[in-house]
Formats: C-alpha cells, sequence, structure tokens
C-alpha cells in the first residue's frame, strides 16, 4: 500500500465523467479514478471549503460516525478488477478496526470530512497509474498533461493494461 493524496478533480473530456486524480505521496505516479458526479461534488465542496445549509449523505455518516465514538482510520484504494475500482473504509471501534467494502469515491469524500489518509495498492498503482518522468511542480502543467492523456483513454483501457 502506497499513501496518496488528492491532487484533484478534473472531467473526462470526452464523455464528461468527473475524475478524481490520486498522486502518490513520495513520487510522481498519477492514478485516475473515474466517480459520479454526486461524489465529485461532495469532494470538491469538501476540498474548497464550502458547506450546505444541512448535512450531505457523507457528511451524516462522519457526523454518526463521531457520535457513535467511531473513527475512520484510512481508506484504501483495494483493487481493479472488470473495469471498477474497489475500496475500503477502515474503522476503529472500541480498540477494534473494522474493514468496510466501499466505493473509491465514497471512501474519498469520506476521508476529505474525517482528515483520514487514503491508501491504493501497490497492484492498483502498478496497473492503473501514470507516471511522469520528471519531477512535477507546475500543477497547470499536470492538468493540461493529464487533460492531453484523458482525450486518448477511456475505462476499458484500464483492463487491458493501458495497451
Amino acid at each position: 500500500m502506497q499513501q496518496m493524496q488528492i491532487y484533484g478533480v478534473s472531467f473526462d473530456m470526452v464523455g464528461k465523467q468527473p475524475i478524481v486524480l490520486l498522486k502518490t505521496a513520495d513520487g510522481n505516479r498519477f492514478l485516475p479514478i473515474w466517480i459520479g458526479h454526486p461524489e465529485a461534488a461532495a469532494i470538491l465542496m469538501k476540498l474548497q471549503g464550502a458547506s450546505t445549509p444541512r448535512p450531505m449523505t457523507h457528511d451524516l455518516l462522519n457526523d454518526v460516525l463521531e457520535s457513535v465514538d467511531a473513527k475512520c482510520e484510512r481508506v484504501a484504494v483495494t483493487e481493479l478488477r472488470d473495469n471498477t475500482f474497489y475500496a475500503s473504509i477502515t474503522l476503529s471501534v472500541n480498540g477494534t478496526e473494522i474493514e468496510i467494502d466501499s466505493r473509491p469515491s465514497d471512501a474519498i469524500a469520506l476521508a476529505v470530512r474525517c482528515h483520514a489518509p487514503i491508501y491504493a495498492a501497490d497492484e492498483v498503482i502498478e496497473e492503473s497509474s501514470i507516471e511522469f518522468e520528471h519531477e512535477v511542480e507546475d500543477q497547470e502543467e499536470v492538468v493540461e498533461k493529464f487533460k492531453d492523456f484523458l482525450d486518448q483513454v477511456s475505462p476499458e483501457d484500464f483492463a487491458r493494461g493501458g495497451d
């Protein structure tokens, strides 16, 4: 498992589908995950510090966890199977860790609310990430290269290993 950071949320230029872009914490590998519009909005709202008058689903889940004295320890993108990413949410409750199956988008939306670290399995990173050869400092440069990449790729390409 490698720790990841949310690098941004973008849109697939062809299908207009939102994509969350995770970056390895200690490298230049980027993992694009296609997500739904509501989850993209939930992630972006929290990252931008926006709030709603009433709790949204991921806010509600975070509030429930806090009220029952449970803590989200981490979330992880665990595998890619049949064009679908899988994830897990690890909670600690009364000193016991519980792992719950999740969609990556929901896990990430929860992680940004409870400040939990995000991880990805080494196999997922190896199979589905994009690596830049040189150190990337300029976020605009990454976004442009990522948009160029998105113009030429579909989710199905990841199932075939990007051939």
